[in-house]
């Protein structure tokens, strides 16, 4: 019970706050809506970038890939760091020189309508199909698992993923829907404080509890227990080979990190290019920790 209200306040909390700074705000222009007024900071971007890229497929899908494969895993992590650099420097000065809504914007611009229209069709429908499927089911497992909805309400585990699935999706919609990207933005970025300070607080609780008082002692003691989930580079017929980080690792991370309209409108809302640029750097600085919330 102590879980689940510190859960439910936390999330009041956030709500609450998200209202209370954006009540006076105009949503009524496109850029207001879609793009915070173009007044984003660069640490709300950066921390808004960062949840929106950390979620449930993080937290369960790769933390228990990182759990069969090893380390190999932080690959991700640090190419994003690169990718993100890249992106500050050559991607959004241009975007944001041509005051740029969308990246199939872009497009437009250089190439036709048509073009534009296809991208932002196969964008939208790979969201749909590919990224919130797998966000809203592990999202509701973790909550399942957390508070044992089933149990409490006296249903099919079945039924209670269906109706966690639904809240979730009714309550991340309703951010968006009616408070646009400056109000996603700053309960994200309250989130990703919690999420950051908090993970970081698994791992080092787990050592200390595994060293008996000891963090680098714990994390010894795990060394010496499986030495061989300690090796980040990745045979050639592991998960994640060695070579993928220069070809196609690399390519994906470029378009994640300065093409994907689900990352980089954050950074579209900025107030200068200067924020814009501090707010990639920022998330690039964190992405490097990551690994010992999700990996470790």
């Amino acid at each position: 019970m102590q879980v689940f209200i510190t859960f439910i306040g936390f999330t009041a909390f956030v709500a609450f706050y998200s209202w209370f700074r954006l009540r006076k705000e105009e949503l009524s222009t496109q850029d207001g809506y879609f793009l915070g007024g173009r007044s984003l900071t660069g640490v709300v971007i950066a921390g808004s970038m960062l949840l929106t890229n950390i979620s449930t497929e993080h937290l369960i899908g790769m933390n228990g890939s990182a759990y069969k494969n090893g380390f190999i895993i932080i690959a991700w992590e640090v190419t994003s760091a690169l990718a993100l650099v890249v992106a500050a420097t050559y991607f959004l000065p241009t975007y944001l020189k041509m005051g740029l809504t969308t990246i199939p914007q872009y497009l437009e611009e250089r190439f036709d309508a048509t073009t534009r229209t296809m991208v932002a069709l196969f964008l939208l429908v790979s969201f749909v199909v590919t990224l919130l499927p797998i966000v809203l089911y592990t999202g509701a497992i973790n909550l399942e698992s957390i508070f044992n909805i089933s149990e409490h309400f006296g249903i099919s585990q079945e039924a209670a993923l269906w109706y966690t699935v639904i809240a979730i999706g009714c309550v991340g919609s309703c951010y968006a829907i009616f408070g646009g990207l400056k109000a996603v933005a700053y309960s994200d970025t309250i989130n990703a404080i919690g999420l950051f300070l908090g993970g970081l607080l698994v791992p080092i609780l787990a050592l200390w509890n595994i060293g008996d008082g000891n963090v680098w002692g714990g994390l010894m003691k795990v060394y010496e227990h499986c030495p061989e989930k300690f090796n980040v580079v990745g045979a050639s017929d592991s998960i994640l080979p060695f070579e993928t980080l220069f070809t196609g690792l690399v390519i994906n991370q470029l378009y994640f990190w300065g093409m994907n309209q689900f990352i980089i409108q954050r950074a579209l809302g900025a107030k200068s290019l200067v924020e814009a640029q501090k707010g990639l750097l920022i998330t690039g600085l964190l992405k490097i920790f990551v690994p010992v919330i999700i990996v470790l």
